[in-house]
């Protein structure tokens, strides 16, 4: 039997969604839509929150930081994928690949995280009202979107290192339109028990991180609002979060799928379209699931546009 190429692969080939010439054009014109509407609606929100001093509350400090942290996540990803649909050579170097990797993991653990801190600014807003903005203070705000940012940092560390130290051997094809772990951890010829032991026990640690602060918040919510005795009342107060739980289920669902599983059950595939959803749907849907559609949002965006055309 022949030895095995263990030639050291220095550039990969990304596959992207689909190898079919007939729909490249429209992959193109589909990505390149999104990212355009994506890009709006998260600068919108960023320009709005922080030019309108009646948006300066908690709660849209919250939705601000989401909107940036979308925006980056959108932009690690589809400016490459919307290259390589058009490009002949497909191809991303050992360095880059880590790169976008890196960036990829530290937005999408900050997402993570801020969808927990937010669904405890719902609790705080709606189980003790009188005092939100004593709990929810500038420093108190600040203090949780940094932690976001540090844990999101150390996770993001701690996966692209231990995937940079794996080796590759002579097959470099990625089946997937990004360097992810899931389609990394197939094509190394190392063993990779460690880094599946590692991402499912790290990653179940950062899923319950946020996902516990997401049950116990809305618990009380929940049962807050069943003490309000007017229907009125409880449609507004379960208004307030709504938004809020439509992002977690879109979110959660496909992130959990894609990585909280054994390796041996990944179908790399299915998981292309799994994995749209929460690196280009779901940044990209969140402005208008969130504020676009409130009436604070709309009067700030309705002021800013006529200040402008004057």
């Amino acid at each position: 039997m022949d030895a095995p190429n263990l030639t050291t692969v220095t550039e990969f080939i990304l596959l992207g969604l689909s190898d079919v010439p007939e729909l490249q054009t429209t992959l193109f014109a589909l990505f390149l839509a999104m990212y355009l509407v994506g890009v709006l609606g998260n600068g919108t929100i960023i320009t709005l929150t922080t030019a309108d001093s009646q948006l300066h509350t908690p709660m849209y400090f919250l939705i601000r930081n989401l909107s940036l942290v979308d925006l980056f996540l959108m932009t690690v990803i589809i400016p490459k994928l919307l290259i390589n649909i058009i490009a002949e050579q497909k191809t991303i170097s050992f360095v880059n690949c880590m790169s976008q990797l890196f960036f990829f993991l530290l937005f999408v653990g900050i997402d993570s995280m801020l969808l927990g801190v937010m669904a405890f600014d719902r609790y705080i807003a709606i189980c003790n009202p009188l005092h939100y903005l004593m709990v929810m203070n500038r420093r108190v705000c600040a203090l949780l979107v940094s932690g976001c940012w540090i844990i999101g940092l150390l996770n993001s560390l701690l996966h692209s290192v231990t995937i940079s130290l794996l080796f590759f051997c002579s097959i470099n094809k990625i089946q997937q339109f990004f360097c992810d772990i899931p389609a990394l951890l197939k094509l190394s010829c190392s063993d990779t028990t460690t880094n599946e032991i590692l991402l499912l026990v790290e990653g179940s640690i950062i899923a319950i991180a946020s996902i516990l602060p997401i049950v116990l918040s809305y618990a009380n919510i929940i049962i807050a609002i069943l003490k309000i005795r007017s229907s009125e009342g409880r449609r507004r107060a379960f208004s307030t979060c709504s938004s809020h739980l439509i992002t977690v289920a879109l979110y959660y669902g496909t992130v959990l799928f894609t990585y909280i599983r054994p390796t041996s059950t990944y179908s790399l595939e299915k998981d292309k379209v799994v994995t749209v959803m929460y690196t280009v749907v779901t940044p990209m849907l969140n402005p208008f699931i969130y504020s676009l559609r409130n009436k604070q949002v709309k009067e700030a965006l309705r002021k800013t546009t006529c200040r402008s055309s004057q």
